[in-house]
C-alpha cells in the first residue's frame, strides 16, 4: 500500500513537471490547442487510473508518451479527420513588416510540409527532433523497433526536405532547414 502511494506521488509530481512538454508535443502531432489539451488531459487521467503499471519513475516521462500516443491514435481513428493547421494562431515578434512576413511564410511552409507527412512519420519526427528523445525511447513510447523508428524518421525527413523545396520552387527552401542528426 505504501509502494502504491509513493508511485501514485512520484507520477503527480513527474506530471506536474512533463506536462507542459507533453502538451507541446501532442500539439504538434494534432496542430489544435483544444485537441492537444484534450489528448494530454486523457492520457494523465489514465496514466493517474494505471500508476501501478509505472515500473521506473525515472522513466514516467516515456511512459506517459507511450500513453498520450495510444490516446492520440485511438482519437484519431475515431475521428478519421484531419485537423487544420493553418487555423493555429502564430506568436507576435517585433520585427519589421518583411521579416514577419518571411516568418509567417516559413512557418506557414513548415507546417504545411509536416501536415503533409503521414501520421507515424509525424509522430516519430516529433518526438525525435521537438521532444529530443533518443530512438529507444521513442521505440519503446510507441511500441515499435528501433530500426522502424529509423526509417520512419529518414522517410520523414527527406519527405519534409522534398516538400519544402518543392514549395520554394524547386531550388532551395525559403527557410533555412537544419534537420538535427540524432544517434
Amino acid at each position: 500500500m505504501i509502494g502504491f502511494l509513493q508511485r501514485r506521488l512520484a507520477l503527480r509530481r513527474a506530471l506536474e513537471t512533463v506536462r507542459p512538454r507533453l502538451y507541446r508535443l501532442a500539439w504538434s502531432w494534432c496542430h489544435d490547442a483544444d485537441e492537444a489539451n484534450d489528448v494530454v488531459q486523457e492520457a494523465c487521467l489514465k496514466a493517474m487510473e494505471r500508476t501501478t503499471q509505472l515500473k521506473d519513475p525515472a522513466k514516467a516521462e516515456q511512459w506517459l508518451v507511450k500513453i498520450m500516443s495510444n490516446v492520440y491514435l485511438d482519437r484519431l481513428r475515431a475521428h478519421r479527420a484531419h485537423m487544420d493547421i493553418t487555423a493555429v494562431e502564430l506568436e507576435a515578434v517585433d520585427d519589421g513588416p518583411l521579416e514577419a512576413a518571411q516568418r509567417s511564410r516559413a512557418v506557414d511552409q513548415v507546417r504545411a510540409a509536416i501536415g503533409a507527412l503521414g501520421v507515424e512519420q509525424r509522430m516519430v519526427l516529433t518526438m525525435v527532433d521537438l521532444m529530443e528523445f533518443s530512438y529507444a525511447e521513442v521505440s519503446e513510447a510507441l511500441e515499435i523497433p528501433v530500426g522502424t523508428v529509423m526509417s520512419r524518421l529518414c522517410r520523414g525527413r527527406r519527405r519534409l526536405k522534398e516538400q519544402l523545396l518543392l514549395q520554394a520552387g524547386g531550388t532551395r527552401p525559403a527557410v533555412a532547414l537544419h534537420l538535427r542528426r540524432v544517434k
